[in-house]
């Protein structure tokens, strides 16, 4: 019995050592088979740091520059003065009756297309007329009489399809010349204007923003200062941009106008025109 049990025991010690033996080789695959995931995982993420991440995600996190941010202040103020100009030159609140006669001032501006060989030479194509209070006395399309090369749409905003509403040239030039008699006439250049039409009108009964001195001087280095600069100097707004508009030039100009006022009629005479 005594060596049967020895023997027993000596087996048992047999299995335990054999058990103690696999245990470490167990934890060695384990550790072996983690440190591979490891390993795999470590070359995954220098792969995809090799990779350009897509433009969308790098966007997100990447932080606003300072180029960014004057971008974003530039579109902010692009806004502003839009609505200004809505505002001011769009005329969206509703004027008193009153503020609707015709009056004393009237500003004036015509659009052009080429005619011509080449579309170099210029004929009138639109004109329009607003009072005091910038609202709108007359705004007619015109036929030029001669055929159009160029209809400058880029700049005059004058269309093919305008000409369907279009009035003749002598209609326009009554309808103006019965309109400024004994008026107040404020332009940019006006002279431009009068000779498309072919009129004239009394010297001291025109108020012209590109022949005023003060303008010329502050804005222009003493040179004849364009509506597009004074518009921005002047009233902080953003004119001709693309198409231009001949009753938003008009309105700019009176508002440029009545800006120096003071100045404008101290040359005619020292007391102001009734309205």
């Amino acid at each position: 019995m005594s060596s049967n049990w020895l023997k027993l025991l000596q087996k048992q010690k047999q299995k335990q050592k054999q058990q103690e033996q696999k245990q470490p080789a167990a934890k060695d695959d384990v550790s072996s088979h983690r440190h591979s995931k490891s390993a795999a995982a470590g070359c995954s993420s220098r792969k995809s740091q090799g990779r350009k991440a897509p433009k969308s995600v790098v966007t997100m996190r990447t932080p606003l520059t300072k180029i960014a941010r004057d971008q974003a202040e530039a579109k902010v103020e692009a806004a502003h003065k839009a609505q200004a100009l809505r505002k001011a030159l769009v005329l969206s609140q509703p004027l008193s009756d009153r503020q609707q006669e015709v009056g004393k001032y009237l500003a004036m501006d015509c659009e052009f297309v080429g005619v011509g060989p080449g579309g170099v030479q210029s004929e009138l194509a639109r004109v329009s007329i607003v009072n005091f209070h910038g609202h709108v006395i007359y705004d007619e399309y015109v036929r030029p009489k001669e055929k159009v090369t160029d209809w400058r749409t880029f700049v005059s905003g004058i269309r093919p399809s305008d000409m369907h509403k279009a009035i003749t040239f002598d209609q326009a030039q009554r309808d103006v010349a019965q309109l400024l008699k004994d008026k107040v006439l404020v332009g940019h250049a006006i002279h431009h204007d009068l000779e498309a039409l072919y009129l004239t009108h009394p010297k001291h009964s025109i108020r012209d923003t590109a022949k005023h001195t003060p303008f010329k001087t502050k804005y222009s280095k003493g040179k004849t200062p364009g509506l597009k600069k004074l518009a921005q100097e002047i009233l902080g707004l953003d004119i001709q941009s693309g198409e231009h508009s001949s009753v938003e030039d008009a309105r700019a100009t009176m508002l440029i106008y009545k800006s120096d006022r003071k100045s404008f009629e101290e040359k005619v005479r020292p007391t102001y025109h009734n309205k």
